[in-house]
């Protein structure tokens, strides 16, 4: 039998600016590159950057490369557009389409 993978929704996507609401960049904030919705991850622009050792070549002289890590959505918060601060989101019908909107200011984000 094989198991079923979850996918999580996820209340960030592509391009949110976020803000680390924990661990050791608390604090910080930078743009989603990329989200992984079966692990519930994330890499963010600048955010949990690990060394990586990579083959010697003529545009990596050095060997070793900084590069973000995933960091756990739940470790993230949006900022809202209006503010700049993080803020839960909420989603509701405009017309005939769902929507995110800032909790905050009532903002809509898109």
């Amino acid at each position: 039998m094989s198991k079923k993978k979850r996918i999580v929704k996820t209340h960030v996507k592509k391009d949110d600016v976020v803000m680390v609401i924990a661990g050791n960049d608390k604090g910080t904030t930078g743009r989603v590159l990329s989200i992984d919705r079966a692990k519930g991850r994330a890499i963010v622009e600048e955010v949990n950057m690990v060394t990586k050792h990579r083959k010697v070549d003529a545009e990596n002289t050095e060997g070793r490369v900084q590069v973000e890590a995933p960091i756990h959505l739940s470790n993230l918060m949006l900022l809202d557009p209006e503010s700049g601060e993080p803020t839960r989101i909420g989603r509701k019908l405009n017309g005939e389409r769902m929507v995110r909107y800032s909790k905050k200011s009532g903002e809509i984000i898109d």
